[in-house]
């Protein structure tokens, strides 16, 4: 399940893709006013996705954020693990944080792992495939694009 959190994350990061200018920044209270998202709580996912390479950051009167990369090579699925950590619903179905059930007397002939590593392939799939400039393209309607827009 995905968490409030990398909400958060999703719909900042579609802001600062869909109007950051070209060397500009976008300020944490206008990502928050134009997100609905909760200053400190978007602060501390900001310096999260920071520390992870998406973001950069300027300080002073005319500090912010921006991406650390263009829009288009950012996968959704990136930032989902960056915020949530993985994608599989079990950890035994994990590829990249694997670890076997403890009620699990033999892992490669489960029924439950193999059901929840097609699970994790299918969303992996469409998070993978899915850049931040579609995801920002496809999120323009939203009541946060308008309020944006006059920030600019």
């Amino acid at each position: 399940m995905l968490t409030q959190r990398a909400k958060y994350g999703l719909r900042a990061m579609a802001l600062l893709a869909a109007n950051c200018p070209p060397g500009g920044t976008i300020s944490i209270p206008d990502l928050a006013q134009g997100g609905h998202i909760p200053p400190k709580f978007l602060e501390a996912i900001l310096l999260d996705l920071k520390r992870h390479g998406f973001l950069t950051s300027r300080r002073g009167k005319a500090g912010g954020y921006a991406l650390a990369r263009p829009a288009e090579r950012i996968a959704i699925g990136d930032l989902i693990r960056a915020l949530d950590g993985p994608l599989a619903p079990i950890p035994c179905a994990s590829l990249t944080a694997y670890r076997p059930c403890t009620d699990c007397a033999d892992p490669p002939s489960c029924a439950i792992r193999r059901l929840m590593r097609e699970v994790r392939d299918a969303m992996a799939q469409i998070l993978d495939g899915t850049s931040l400039a579609q995801f920002a393209a496809s999120a323009g309607t939203e009541p946060a694009a308008d309020i944006m827009a006059e920030m600019r």
